[in-house]
């Protein structure tokens, strides 16, 4: 256990919800619940006063949101840590986290275990994803160019490879190197494989 426990700020604009993450932290002896905000104005002051490690945000509140708060912390305690805590999914709800930056994104149906886990993680500099968003950010089209893995299948392809062979060679199964092929089309912008190979050899990728 560190010489002093880690200082944990909880963000939410109800307060059914603090009480119950307040709870969830009560006889966790190297986390310490030293502040709460139901916006993210009032965030701000407390950050001000308690310091903490780690914010626990919530997305949508009134006034000043999640979001909002986020990049004003990010600006005025860069030292302090967020993690979302939310209700919600989606990609634009995590596009816009992401991007103020955010150490983790959870939702609030994560088990006590893994907030304690993902708080720890947070302060000591480390990123936390729950799953789905995981699962979904690695599904997700990167909008850089292809990949390294990506352009292993589109070399195999151009070399006349079908999926079965592609999938035998690299050791993928079929639906991974569809994946792949759908996302190289996306980034570069055609709709068959044939279209791919050209691009990609116009451009120097293969």
């Amino acid at each position: 256990m560190p010489a002093h426990p880690l200082r944990l700020m909880i963000v939410d604009d109800h307060p059914v919800v603090r009480d119950g993450l307040r709870g969830m932290f009560d006889h966790v002896a190297d986390i310490e619940v030293v502040a709460e905000a139901s916006d993210g104005f009032e965030a701000l002051v407390m950050a001000r006063r308690a310091r903490p490690h780690v914010v626990l945000m919530d997305l949508r509140m009134p006034g000043l949101d999640g979001v909002g708060a986020i990049q004003r912390l990010r600006v005025d305690h860069p030292e302090i840590k967020v993690i979302v805590l939310t209700t919600y999914d989606t990609d634009a709800d995590v596009t816009r986290a992401m991007a103020a930056g955010v150490a983790g994104y959870l939702l609030k149906d994560a088990p006590r275990e893994e907030l304690h886990r993902a708080v720890r993680t947070a302060a000591a500099g480390g990123a936390v994803l729950a799953p789905s968003i995981a699962s979904a950010l690695i599904e997700r089209p990167s909008t850089q160019g292809p990949s390294r893995r990506e352009l292993e299948v589109l070399r195999l392809v151009a070399r006349g490879s079908a999926n079965k062979e592609i999938a035998r060679a690299l050791l993928i199964s079929e639906t991974t190197v569809k994946t792949h092929l759908k996302h190289v089309f996306a980034k570069l912008g055609v709709d068959s494989r044939a279209a791919a190979v050209v691009v990609a050899m116009e451009r120097g990728l293969i």
